[in-house]
């Protein structure tokens, strides 16, 4: 189980440490980034997630202000470069406060506090039946400035190109301001594999396979030599 995370800031550059510090640790999986709490707000009414990085100090609607609408929060770990916040955070039930910029030492303390609680609320035997959650048919990618909705069936494959990744759809390229690694956690439960150190593919789509190439929708995608095996053991062949 790898825990879906938010990121709610107003600095781009918290984000980039954030996103980075997410990237290095397998149980976490970036599930977004809102630049506002209203962004966030959209974004909490049409997703789940289980933690929300949040800063506290946001124009027009605070971190906390946002906390206080919300019914049932995610685990919360806020982010903010003022101090004084620090008592007043802890009467929403916050897990932990960091301060910025965020060494990753610290942010791995935190982490070690989530995955205890994880422990703790996840019996071997579970008390009673939960009814799963449906799976998200899409989700949404940053482009220049503009969050777009994708829905998974939609996506060929996606390319790496150095800090961005272009998603191949049918019909249109978006270029995402993503690493490949970031979306490989965003997919990797929604059918897609990483078949190159550049290129990840939508299994559904694929047409056909010889040697080391894969035919996708129009396009030729490389299957890499460290990833052979289990491409071709995930697609079948």
């Amino acid at each position: 189980m790898t825990f879906k995370c938010l990121i709610v800031d107003d600095e781009p550059p918290a984000h980039k440490i954030v996103e980075n510090y997410i990237g290095r640790l397998s149980s976490l999986s970036l599930a977004g980034n809102c630049y506002n709490a209203v962004e966030a707000l959209n974004f909490l009414h049409k997703n789940q997630v289980d933690v929300l990085f949040l800063d506290i100090n946001m124009p027009e609607m605070s971190g906390l202000d946002l906390l206080s609408t919300l019914q049932n929060p995610p685990i919360v770990i806020l982010t903010t470069a003022y101090s004084e916040f620090a008592l007043k955070s802890y009467e929403y039930e916050v897990l932990d406060y960091l301060l910025k910029p965020i060494p990753f030492n610290r942010f791995l303390k935190t982490i070690n506090k989530l995955l205890a609680i994880r422990k703790v609320v996840s019996p071997s035997v579970p008390l009673e039946k939960e009814t799963p959650s449906p799976q998200p048919t899409f989700f949404f990618v940053k482009a220049d400035g503009v969050q777009h909705k994708i829905h998974f069936a939609s996506i060929n494959y996606l390319e790496s190109k150095g800090n961005f990744v272009q998603v191949h759809q049918d019909k249109t390229r978006l270029l995402v301001s993503d690493t490949l690694s970031n979306m490989e956690n965003k997919l990797s439960d929604h059918g897609f594999l990483r078949v190159h150190r550049s290129y990840i593919i939508n299994i559904q789509k694929v047409k056909s396979v010889q040697g080391n190439l894969i035919q996708i929708g129009g396009a030729t995608v490389p299957i890499g030599n460290s990833y052979r095996q289990i491409v071709l053991s995930r697609i079948g062949i």
